[in-house]
């Protein structure tokens, strides 16, 4: 059986990042971490209780996610689930032989790792990280 490579993270669009998250905070207790202009305004969501290490969901299948603010310039500004795999290229020429279109070139997020956006099949974006080590 092929390796799976899981879904390890989610992000949604927000206008407003303060209103976005004191709704979920208020609605479903999620903390949020406002990032600033560095981190394009991206905020920074956990859904769940992480480690020791604050590496990995204490409870298993959960995972944490981020909300980042919308750009027009950029294609599809919907809700995504991001992928973890070990090699952000093996896994853009997977996505290009299966008939999927990756959204430009995978950019260096310091500290998580390697990352880039594609279309699938049925043009969902979803999203490929190669974690650091």
């Amino acid at each position: 059986m092929a390796k799976m490579n899981p879904v390890v993270h989610f992000e949604m669009p927000f206008e407003d990042k303060k209103r976005m998250g004191d709704f979920y905070s208020n609605v479903f207790g999620w903390q949020t971490q406002l990032m600033g202009s560095d981190f394009g305004e991206y905020v920074v969501v956990s859904t769940t209780e992480m480690d020791e290490k604050n590496q990995l969901p204490k409870k298993p299948g959960a995972i944490n996610g981020g909300f980042f603010k919308k750009d027009k310039s950029k294609p599809d500004q919907i809700p995504s689930v991001v992928i973890a795999v070990d090699d952000i290229k093996e896994h853009i020429k997977k996505v290009k032989e299966a008939g999927g279109e990756v959204l430009g070139d995978p950019v260096e997020i310091p500290t998580v790792g390697w990352y880039v956006s594609f279309r699938d099949t049925e043009g969902n974006r979803v999203s490929l990280l190669q974690p650091s080590r």
